[in-house]
């Protein structure tokens, strides 16, 4: 038998006893007590970059350093950003479309702040809340018939998993079909229906079963529809990416073609809902009446993440009939107290200000007011939108020189045109937006649907000046790599490396990974 240790002798003076754990380093920075968000936010203010290029991304930093937008963003209102220096950005990014009741709405911050001061019995678990009972109902009263229940989710795409997973088990069918170039999300089975290689690939294999069809194709559809597997379709009825619009009568035809087959319709929300296509949802536009709806963004009031899936009763209770099958699927959080004040806040404000007609009609001034660079300008294919969901596409010019002056650019660098665009608009109209897609010329707006009309025009006017600037590609160009030039040999100086002469169009980022969702 071996001995017990000696007892070791306890240091004398101020040092912690044997066993309490010391401050360690990681990456050079001492651990010590963690300061509040105020002592943070007043103390650290201006290390965003050097943080996000230690601890998460960096990859991302260079993207934003190279494009000149490294802005300390201190605070948000309404339709813009604001940076260190006080300058105000019209903000057409909107979060990938988070923002549509505006940027810290107050009533959206007081409705969460009335259920912290309640002090709710939030995520009981075991049991059922009353706010995520009533987000439920006036969602469901204020969508298609063909759902009654709602399955609670945190994010859009969780709330894609959800759908799917329900649309398999309510068929007893394993396909799910999608669109290429669809976009629904980044965990595994929303990326199975993703229709963009450049998410999916390194990720395999991704869930069996799941194949791609043409957006706007009935007879590849009804190809597929046929063989007798299909569980469901997942569409977005505008595609994100790209802002595709459907050929007229393909998501009727589509849901017909589904109903026929015996397969789920469902459609993707998450950035066409809650008004930014000038309806509450864009299924309106074309009379759907989809099994199930993925809703998430817009619904958080750009404060509390939350996804939803408006779900058919018959699917709900084909998937949850009994007890025993009561939790199969679900989430830790979702349906909480504070996503779904938020969320609550969010529709009240949506009606009381008339944000679905707003968006209606300030979409409509900004076609009427961007479509006749079609006309005006070579390089502006089509310019094109719903509400509050609009797009440029960019093409080659007409003429023999700049034409060739355009593909060798986009032999370098698929999509580099559009930067040419949206670079001038930051610096110089304080105006941030980007491509709506992976190597595309396609250039994307989702302001926020309390954005002013004054905005709007202002956004048209600077277009026009910007695009007429970018057609004469070689000086156009010439200018824009001057300035990346710049910022890069800036950054680099700062960041204590030395630039690579190298860098030239080359490494001018597409908007690849910034691209809007």
């Amino acid at each position: 038998m071996s001995e017990a240790p000696s007892r070791v002798p306890q240091p004398s003076g101020s040092q912690a006893p044997l066993g309490t754990p010391q401050p360690t380093s990681h990456a050079g920075v001492q651990r010590s007590a963690i300061p509040t968000i105020t002592e943070i936010l007043r103390d650290r203010t201006g290390e965003e970059m050097e943080l996000n290029d230690r601890h998460l991304n960096p990859q991302v930093g260079r993207i934003v350093r190279t494009l000149g937008f490294d802005r300390t963003w201190v605070s948000g209102e309404g339709a813009h950003l604001v940076d260190s220096t006080g300058q105000r950005y019209l903000d057409l990014f909107g979060g990938y479309g988070v923002f549509a009741v505006g940027r810290n709405h107050p009533q959206v911050i007081e409705a969460v702040q009335e259920v912290m001061e309640a002090r709710t019995g939030n995520l009981p678990q075991l049991g059922v809340t009353l706010l995520s009972g009533v987000l439920a109902e006036q969602l469901l009263i204020r969508a298609p018939k063909s759902v009654g229940a709602m399955v609670p989710a945190n994010t859009g795409t969780e709330a894609v998993e959800a759908a799917i997973k329900i649309s398999r088990a309510a068929t007893n069918r394993s396909c799910v079909l999608f669109a290429e170039h669809a976009f629904h999300g980044l965990t595994l089975g929303s990326l199975s229906v993703n229709g963009n290689e450049e998410f999916r690939s390194g990720f395999g294999p991704l869930l069996p079963g799941c194949r791609s069809v043409p957006f706007g194709d009935l007879e590849a559809l009804r190809s597929e529809l046929e063989r007798g597997d299909v569980a469901a379709l997942i569409l977005e009825p505008i595609q994100g990416k790209g802002v595709n619009l459907p050929p007229d009568g393909y998501l009727q035809t589509a849901q017909r073609l589904c109903r026929q087959a015996g397969a789920m319709f469902i459609c993707d929300e998450v950035q066409t809902g809650l008004g930014r296509t000038g309806r509450f949802l864009a299924l309106e536009r074309w009379g759907l009446e989809p099994d199930l709806i993925c809703l998430s963004k817009a619904l958080s009031g750009g404060l509390v993440p939350i996804g939803a899936v408006l779900v058919s009763r018959a699917a709900f209770d084909s998937v949850f009939d009994g007890m025993e099958r009561a939790v199969r699927h679900g989430s830790t959080f979702g349906g909480n107290d504070l996503a779904a004040a938020a969320a609550l806040a969010t529709l009240r404000i949506i009606e009381s200000d008339g944000l679905v007609q707003r968006a209606d009609e300030l979409g409509a001034l900004l076609l009427e007011l961007t479509r006749p660079l079609v006309d005006r300008f070579e390089v502006v294919a089509d310019v094109r939108g719903a509400g509050l969901m609009w797009a440029i596409e960019l093409g080659p010019p007409r003429s023999w020189a700049r034409r060739s002056v355009w593909r060798a650019l986009e032999h370098a660098q698929p999509g580099i045109f559009s930067q040419l665009v949206t670079v001038p608009l930051f610096h110089e109209h304080h105006i941030f937006c980007q491509v709506a897609g992976h190597r595309m010329n396609v250039i994307k707006a989702l302001p926020a649907l309390v954005v002013e009309e004054e905005e709007i025009r202002r956004f048209a006017f600077a277009l026009e000046q910007v695009v007429g600037q970018a057609e004469r590609v070689p000086s156009a160009f010439a200018r824009f790599g001057l300035r990346t030039g710049r910022r890069m040999l800036r950054a680099s100086v700062q960041r204590g490396r030395p630039a690579r002469a190298s860098q030239g169009a080359r490494a001018q980022p597409s908007g690849s990974r910034l691209a809007q969702r």
